[in-house]
């Protein structure tokens, strides 16, 4: 696979102020690109006033959680112990996981870093902007905190970024508890956290056992579904790697659609996986996808609310696998729309909220 420049996801582009050296300098060399960016801009930010779930009181609830991610961030890196502690792999393979199991997590996996899980270049701060990235990193952690499904099944309500951003912070945490610990054993350690990734945590997680990705483009695992935030820390430090696990989710997502037609800005793929020309076709339109996320003022969260194995449904937890396995398949999709019809929803805010 090929590497990712960071200042081309939508995340980056939209960041861009008017007249700074990062929006020069991308527009020059990205002029195709700068219309919908600029009316992306243009448009009230998520948790702004002007968006259509904006609330006074309710809103900076998730905004304050961005704010506190934005100032701690410089934290991801730090200086390690001169005095290297030597211990087996497999020992504090066992140590890490259990410390972020202790912390919240409920998915860990460790692999091996490969080239393409690094972003090329930094893009989401003014100060990194172009900065080539690169890492003597050998090894990466990746765990993931479940989100609250009654949160997120009020999506595209403010409920859901209320949710969404906490499970941000609560990766953040456990990251930076990862890092400094590793630090303090005299290895090198990075958390890599909101608005200051090195890599992408999707691919990083997959290859250490998470999960698979589906139709919606994040990661899902037979657990949890796509109701999770990811955290991922790097190291030097040796540790024992696990496998990627195949849980069937290609054949399902293949059959199930259901993110694709629920997705409020139709920006999911509803054909099959690979074009005839070997094309990646499961890919989201991120303009169109992040615009209704600023007319929101939420990050929506159908995707993730509407899949199957979000919901924890009875008929997926005894299932090894759904590869190769139509009967299966169906009776999960079968007992999803008894359960929830068209898509799972909560209306209204919890009780705290209102």
């Amino acid at each position: 696979m090929k590497r990712i420049d960071e200042r081309d996801i939508i995340f980056s582009r939209a960041n861009y102020k008017k007249g700074s050296p990062s929006y020069n300098d991308y527009y020059k060399n990205n002029p195709d690109k700068k219309l919908i960016d600029d009316s992306i801009r243009s448009r009230p930010n998520i948790c702004s006033e002007g968006s259509m779930t904006y609330n006074e009181i309710n809103s900076p609830m998730a905004s304050s959680a961005f704010d506190f991610l934005s100032d701690i961030k410089h934290l991801c890196e730090g200086n390690k112990s001169p005095y290297k502690i030597e211990i087996d792999k497999y020992i504090i393979t066992k140590r890490l996981k259990g410390l972020a199991n202790h912390y919240g997590a409920k998915l860990v996996g460790v692999t091996k870093l490969k080239d393409y899980h690094f972003y090329t270049h930094r893009g989401r701060n003014e100060n990194t902007y172009g900065d080539e990235i690169k890492s003597n990193h050998k090894y990466a952690i990746a765990f993931a905190v479940p989100m609250d499904v009654n949160m997120i099944n009020r999506g595209p309500m403010l409920a859901e970024v209320v949710e969404t951003s906490k499970a941000y912070v609560d990766v953040s945490i456990i990251g930076m508890i990862l890092s400094y610990y590793i630090r303090n054993l005299g290895y090198d350690a990075r958390n890599h956290m909101d608005s200051n990734y090195l890599l992408m945590p999707v691919l990083v997680a997959k290859d250490a056992g998470l999960g698979s990705i589906g139709r919606n483009t994040i990661l899902t695992s037979k657990e949890y579904g796509s109701c999770i935030r990811l955290g991922v820390v790097t190291t030097t430090l040796e540790l024992e790697v696990d496998e990627p696990k195949d849980f069937g989710l290609d054949d399902f997502c293949s059959i199930c659609k259901k993110c694709a037609y629920n997705c409020p800005s139709s920006s999911l793929s509803l054909d099959k996986k690979f074009q005839e020309n070997k094309n990646y076709n499961w890919t989201i339109n991120a303009e169109s996808c992040y615009i209704k996320w600023r007319y929101l003022g939420t990050d929506c969260g159908v995707c993730i609310s509407v899949c199957p194995f979000s919901q924890q449904l009875d008929s997926i937890k005894n299932v090894t696998t759904f590869k190769d396995n139509l009967p299966l398949i169906s009776e999960v999709l079968k007992e999803y729309t008894k359960k929830f019809g068209k898509r799972p929803f909560v209306p209204g805010n919890p009780s705290w909220m209102r």
